[in-house]
C-alpha cells in the first residue's frame, strides 16, 4: 500500500473566545467596547488554533497517519496546545522554543457582530527551516504548509525562506499544498507583494488552496476592493460570479504555473481548476486524469450552524486525503465541502467531523445543497 502520511508545518496558536450571551446585540463595536465599559460575558473556551491543529488534526481525525510541525513556547499555552495533540497522539514533532512564547488569538464574538481578533503571532514569527525535522518529513508522502502570510518569516524577503522549505521538500520527493490567510492592510504583511511572492512559491506547489478573499487580495488589489464595495454590508462570497470574479484569478494562477487549484469561495461553495494533462502529471502519474478539469461545487446544507472556525481548514484536510487516497476529483471536491458543512455544526473545529464513508452515504442519498 502507498504511504499515505501527510506532513503538516505552519501556523499554529491557542484560540481563547469569551462566551456572549446568544442574544443578538444591537450595539456597534464602537459602544460595546467602550474604555471602561464592564461586559459580563460567559465561560471562555480555549482550543487549538491555526493550519496544523485545524487542517493537521482533521487529517488525523479522518484517518489519515499525520507528522505535525508548529512552533510553541515552553508556557501555559504552549501546554494547551500540547496536551490537545497529545490526545490525538500527533504531539510527537511539535517545536518547543525555551525563549519565545506561544501564539494565542483572543475572538471577541457577540452575536450580530463580525469578529474581531486580538492576535499575538509569538514564536510563529520566528519560525525557519532549521526548526522542520527533514528526517522526519521524508517518511511522508505529502507536505501542506499554512498560513506563511501571518508568519513574518515566511513572508519576508519575497518569501525566501519558505521558497528554501518547498525546495527541499520538493528535491525528497513529496508531493505538496500551501494554504493562505488574509493579511491586514495596515501590517507589515500587508505591505508584500504578494504576487511576487506567490510567483515565487507556485512553481514548487501542486496544490494550491487558499480563499477567494485572499486570492484577489493578493493577486489584484483594485479587483478586492471592487468586491468589497459591490458587497457593502454583506460576505464578499455572496456577491462573487465564478465566470467574471473567480475564473480569471484562477486562470492566472494557471499562467503562474499552478497545477491544482482549488479556491475556498465561503457560504456558496468551492472551486476546483486544474492545468492541463501534462502538467498534472508532473504531481504523480495518477493525476493525469485530472487535466484541464474546472467544477464549482455547491456548499451541503448543514444540520444547524453553530461556529465557521476551520471550516476551510478542515475542508483541505478532506481534500487533501480523498486526492491522495485515489477518489475521482468531484468527489473530493463533495468530501470537502460536506467536511465543511460538518465542522459548523459544532463550536470548534473538529468535533463536527464525520468519516468519508457516512458522508458519502449523506451525499448520494441526495445531501441538499445551498441555493
Amino acid at each position: 500500500m502507498k504511504n499515505q502520511t501527510i506532513a503538516v508545518a505552519g501556523h499554529l496558536c491557542v484560540d481563547i473566545t469569551p462566551g456572549f450571551p446568544h442574544t443578538k446585540t444591537t450595539d456597534k463595536v464602537s459602544q460595546l467596547l467602550m474604555p471602561g465599559k464592564i461586559i459580563n460575558v460567559g465561560n471562555a473556551s480555549f482550543s487549538t488554533g491555526g493550519a496544523v491543529a485545524n487542517t493537521g488534526l482533521a487529517l488525523k481525525k479522518l484517518g489519515t497517519p499525520v507528522i505535525l510541525m508548529g512552533k510553541i513556547g515552553r508556557d501555559a499555552f504552549g501546554s494547551i496546545i500540547k496536551d490537545t495533540f497529545r490526545e490525538y497522539g500527533a504531539d510527537e514533532y511539535l517545536i518547543c522554543s525555551e525563549e519565545e512564547s506561544s501564539s494565542y488569538t483572543i475572538v471577541i464574538a457577540p452575536p450580530g457582530v463580525d469578529r474581531i481578533f486580538l492576535h499575538n503571532p509569538g514564536c510563529n514569527d520566528t519560525f525557519c527551516m532549521d526548526d522542520l525535522d527533514f528526517d522526519a518529513i521524508r517518511q511522508a508522502r505529502h507536505f501542506h504548509f499554512g498560513y506563511p502570510s501571518l508568519m513574518r518569516s515566511m513572508y519576508i524577503d519575497g518569501s525566501k525562506e519558505l521558497v528554501r522549505i518547498f525546495t527541499r521538500v520538493k528535491e525528497m520527493g513529496l508531493t505538496t499544498s500551501l494554504d493562505m490567510a488574509a493579511v491586514e492592510d495596515d501590517s507589515e504583511a500587508g505591505r508584500q507583494d504578494w504576487l511576487q511572492i506567490i510567483k515565487n512559491l507556485l512553481p514548487l506547489v501542486d496544490f494550491f488552496v487558499p480563499s477567494i478573499e485572499e486570492l484577489g487580495y493578493m493577486l489584484d488589489r483594485d479587483l478586492y476592493e471592487d468586491w468589497l464595495s459591490r458587497a457593502g454590508e454583506k460576505d464578499v462570497t455572496t456577491v462573487l460570479d465564478v465566470e467574471k470574479d473567480i475564473r480569471p484569478l484562477a486562470e492566472t494562477l494557471l499562467d503562474l504555473g499552478a497545477k491544482c487549484v482549488l479556491i475556498k469561495c465561503g457560504a456558496p461553495g468551492i472551486y476546483l481548476r486544474t492545468a492541463a494533462p501534462e502538467v498534472m502529471k508532473k504531481i504523480a502519474p495518477e493525476f493525469t486524469s485530472w487535466g484541464d478539469l474546472e467544477y464549482f461545487e455547491k456548499s451541503f446544507v448543514p444540520d444547524r450552524i453553530l461556529s465557521g472556525t476551520g471550516a476551510g481548514d478542515t475542508s483541505i484536510a478532506a481534500f487533501l486525503k480523498a486526492a491522495l487516497d485515489g477518489y475521482p476529483p468531484r468527489r473530493c471536491l463533495q468530501l470537502a465541502a460536506a467536511t465543511g458543512a460538518s465542522c459548523i455544526t459544532a463550536y470548534d473545529a473538529l468535533s463536527g467531523l464525520r468519516p468519508f464513508p457516512e458522508l458519502i452515504r449523506r451525499i448520494d442519498g441526495g445531501w441538499e445543497k445551498v441555493s
